[in-house]
């Protein structure tokens, strides 16, 4: 009776054991060729670890055998010495799967780090409705289900283009007592709704009691660009519409060189503002292609680099190599020239995760506190450095704490542009 006892309580104690383990059982990873990564399980044991590819990975500093024992208790290093995918997976006794590590050595990757404040000018693809007005006594487009947020793609089979088209066509056929079919994108999905224009006596036309708006302008900062493709990334977030708060689609959009005249100092509860003007120079010029999660991407046509700090492409880090610690960030806050500041990297929220608050950072620069208060608009897309390395851009402030905000890391936005291709995405 006593060992069959004794062996379940050491079965027992072996799953409490390895359970935490197992809701991570499964991990991708990339590296940069040539770097080293530690996994630590810290389990006082002993397991095999097998790789599928052993040419592409050191494992302790030696290339694989087959069956190979690890002692758990020690870290395990990981090295990247050639391009490729590798599967490596460690069994506790040879027989029970703990851990699963998926491997993607990339190429490393340099680019030139921005800083530069550009004006961001965008039309929305078909007019965006952002709110609604009364024609004699009732609202024709709300009343029949038209939302505030919702595009307006086209009218009577019609590709809209812009507000004035969208008024002319409504007017016609108004005046004709039809009733006119609306094509929409709400979010994902397409919708029809058919409204019955009503006569506007005020503005001597037929309406549906609609605001809407084609156009979005504002300032923000440029993350990177790369010198082969003349693709760049900016903002790190997706721009919405400020009335709907709602993704903007883009059917057409570019950037220009943008010229900080204010700042509008934050403060606990009132975020500040950079206050720019666009200047329509040869200097930073470039379209919008996509408006993302993880910002805006496009290529330019021009840029003249202002970057004393950075005046040739320096390589970007992954998500696993940005750690806790001091850091630097470059952005404008007066005219066009670009500055560095000091911030701490205070938490690494979540560096497997896709997302654009992917670390927390704090700025410590009393000279920038002293003239922004902290984190402003249009400082989005400012580029964080760390180690003489580009790990990610500023994105968010918390508004009760403006010296406090999150960081994209520089690997999704990467992804997102397409200049970081990995073996992972290509299978």
């Amino acid at each position: 009776m006593f060992p069959k006892i004794t062996l379940i309580i050491i079965i027992i104690f072996l799953i409490l054991l390895v359970l935490p383990t197992w809701y991570n059982y499964s991990q991708n990873l990339r590296l940069i060729e040539g770097e080293e990564y530690y996994v630590n399980l810290k389990y006082p044991f002993k397991a095999e670890i097998n790789c599928d590819q052993r040419d592409i990975l050191k494992i302790n500093g030696s290339i694989l055998e087959e069956g190979t024992s690890i002692d758990l208790k020690n870290p395990l290093s990981v090295k990247a010495v050639n391009l490729g995918k590798a599967n490596l997976e460690i069994k506790l006794f040879g027989l029970i799967p703990i851990k699963q590590l998926t491997v993607d050595v990339l190429p490393e990757k340099m680019v030139y780090p921005g800083g530069q404040s550009i004006g961001i000018k965008l039309r929305a693809e078909g007019v965006i409705v952002v709110g609604f007005n009364e024609v004699n006594g009732s609202y024709p487009a709300k009343e029949i289900g038209i939302r505030k947020g919702d595009s307006i793609l086209a009218i009577n089979g019609t590709k809209i283009n812009g507000i004035n088209q969208a008024a002319e066509l409504i007017n016609n056929e108004g005046s004709k007592s039809r009733s006119i079919q609306f094509t929409i994108k709400r979010e994902e999905n397409k919708v029809v709704k058919n409204v019955i224009p009503k006569y506007c006596p005020n503005t001597n036309s037929y309406r549906i009691g609609l605001y809407i708006r084609d156009t979005a302008a504002g300032v923000g900062t440029l993350t990177f660009y790369d010198p082969d493709t003349n693709i760049y990334g900016a903002l790190g977030h997706v721009i919405v519409d400020v009335d709907t708060n709602t993704p903007i689609d883009i059917s057409q959009g570019e950037i220009v060189k943008a010229s900080i005249i204010n700042i509008r100092e934050g403060r606990r509860g009132h975020p500040g503002e950079k206050t720019g003007v666009f200047i329509e120079e040869k200097d930073i010029i470039g379209c919008i292609q996509e408006n993302t999660d993880y910002g805006i991407f496009g290529t330019l046509e021009n840029i003249h680099n202002n970057n004393e700090y950075y005046n040739k492409p320096i390589s970007i880090a992954l998500s696993n190599q940005v750690q806790v610690g001091p850091a630097e960030i470059l952005t404008v806050i007066n005219g066009d020239k670009i500055e560095k500041f000091d911030v701490e990297i205070q938490k690494i929220v979540n560096p497997n995760t896709p997302s654009n608050k992917g670390f927390i950072i704090r700025i410590i620069d009393e000279e920038l506190i002293s003239k922004t208060g902290g984190i402003i608009q249009g400082m989005s897309g400012s580029p964080i450095i760390q180690n003489d390395k580009l790990v990610g851009a500023v994105t968010h402030v918390f508004v009760n704490e403006p010296t406090k905000g999150y960081g994209i890391f520089i690997e999704w936005m990467l992804l997102e542009s397409g200049l970081l291709k990995t073996q992972l995405d290509q299978t």
